[in-house]
């Protein structure tokens, strides 16, 4: 450890003088180490950014595309909580570094990337967060839509049709989408509060909403009834359909499992962000998914069909009270969703590519417009192109990301870096010219074994698993290439430097 950091007692680490990075070039504000006494999540904090993550639309409608596949309700949940209970695992090991050095995802990706490498894994969580910040905007601009709609029917007819939809929603879509950047230029306390209150009471409504369904249904309706895989309707087999479900599944928040140092930066102790994080994902997933099954069930009763999208349901309801509610709900749930998931981890990657140039903001901004370019609602189109395609194509990308990072902090560095060097372009992370080739040919290595299933038929197989695929090999790639390696970067940590 440099002498220019000090540890405490509980294993926390923060520079002694903040200001001798301050000149770097590879330090601006929103990038710098969180200071121990500005360190104040809480458990209740991480569970409530979970729960407030979790409580959306795509995890509403997530069983139902494995449920359309031919699956049953339980093992649809079943699907849904073990991935959640995998993708815990790279979770919770990549928030370590997060809460104790204070660093965000970018910084962190310094050590095993180099000082300009790091770039390259930020970058590719960067653009698959746009992705997801359109399609989050988007269906909040649906919900947007639905509400005003309801006000006055005559909004929905006002500009005609643009583009294959009534040209309103792309009025609600970027009201929806200002509302967001709204946030991000109000900066992570404003986050914090939003998550606070947001996710108790998405939760209560949904609850709400769930007693209502089974009281008109009379039941729970006629997919619960079913309790095995219907193999006669989906011409496959079970097993064909879990395994790019389970991976889909894990993708879904395969993102979160790079950047969650974003969040845990600010974490008091690991012990309040693993016991947050450990209880408030695995549980809000499942529980959200069955509300959105149960739910849907019962619509079946009563509206003649399943209606597997929220916002479509609320359509059906000829209050305008409950329908205001409904989608007032939809769109505070969008929103915390998508600020927390798909805003703070792309403004802070921006940010690392461009320190002096680029902050949290205008990488907020930069994340809201590349959505857009996106064309999200292209991405949602149908479930192929939104499981298979979407899903599938960039948890194996990212997977390849996981394997690196925590195969350098865990294994090869024993969870000990130099928080200076990881803000100086001459420190121990600069390898050469700034770049760990290691990592890169890891990375791309694995992507290479993951990704062409989903292009060509024979490496299909593959492409099913390609969150694992990349996982396991790129750690693997990277693991040998820095076991022959000469220098290697090592940390000492001197006792003398504990504070206690």
């Amino acid at each position: 450890m440099s002498e220019t950091e000090i540890r405490h007692a509980d294993g926390r680490v923060e520079l002694r003088d903040p200001g001798v990075v301050a000149g770097s070039p590879l330090f601006n504000h929103d990038l710098a180490p969180v200071a121990v006494k500005d360190r104040t999540w809480n458990t209740w904090d991480y569970g409530a950014l979970w729960v407030s993550m979790a409580h959306c639309i795509p995890t509403y409608t997530l069983a139902s595309g494995m449920i359309a596949a031919g699956m049953a309700w339980w093992q649809a949940l079943l699907t849904i909580l073990v991935g959640n209970l995998i993708v815990l695992v790279p979770i919770l090991l990549n928030s370590h570094p997060g809460t104790k050095y204070g660093i965000p995802f970018p910084v962190f990706a310094r050590a095993a990337y180099g000082t300009y490498g790091a770039n390259f894994p930020a970058l590719m969580r960067a653009i698959v967060a746009c992705g997801w910040f359109g399609i989050n905007a988007w269906f909040g601009g649906l919900a947007l839509q639905t509400f005003f709609v309801t006000l006055w029917p005559g909004w929905a007819t006002l500009l005609g049709t643009i583009h294959g939809e009534a040209g309103t929603v792309w009025v609600s879509f970027l009201l929806f989408w200002g509302l967001n950047i709204l946030v991000i230029f109000k900066g992570m306390d404003v986050l914090r509060r939003v998550e606070r209150w947001a996710a108790p009471y998405v939760l209560v409504m949904t609850a709400i909403l769930v007693g209502w369904a089974i009281w008109r249904a009379g039941g729970l309706g006629p997919i619960l009834s079913r309790t095995s895989f219907d193999e006669s309707a989906a011409h496959t087999t079970l097993w064909a359909v879990l395994i790019p479900s389970l991976t889909g599944t894990i993708a879904f928040w395969s993102t979160l499992s790079l950047n969650m140092p974003d969040f845990t930066r600010f974490g008091r102790s690991q012990r309040e962000q693993v016991v947050g994080q450990s209880i408030a994902l695995p549980s809000t997933m499942t529980v959200f998914a069955a509300m959105g099954i149960v739910i849907t069930s019962a619509s079946a009763v009563i509206y003649g069909k399943p209606v597997w999208n929220p916002i479509d349901l609320a359509s059906h309801f000829s209050s305008r009270i409950v329908v205001g509610i409904a989608t007032f709900t939809a769109v505070i749930a969008t929103l915390a969703v998508n600020i927390a998931a798909n805003v703070v981890s792309p403004a802070n990657d921006f940010a690392n590519a461009f320190p002096k140039r680029i902050n949290f903001k205008i990488g907020g901004l930069i994340t809201g417009i590349l959505g857009i370019a996106m064309m999200p609602w292209e991405l949602v189109k149908d479930a192929h192109r939104y499981l298979d395609g979407w899903l599938g194509g960039y948890g194996g990308a990212l997977g390849t990301v996981a394997g690196v990072l925590i195969v350098d902090y865990w294994i090869i560095r024993k969870k000990e870096l130099d928080l200076h060097s990881l803000y100086s372009v001459d420190g121990i992370y600069r390898y050469r010219n700034g770049w760990n080739t290691a990592a890169v040919v890891a990375t791309l290595g694995g992507m290479f074994c993951a990704l062409p299933g989903a292009f060509i038929h024979a490496f299909a197989p593959l492409y099913q698993w390609s969150w694992f695929v990349g996982f396991f090999v790129a750690g693997a790639l990277y693991w040998l290439q820095m076991r022959t390696s000469t220098p290697r970067p090592t940390v000492s940590v001197p006792e003398a430097t504990v504070v206690r």
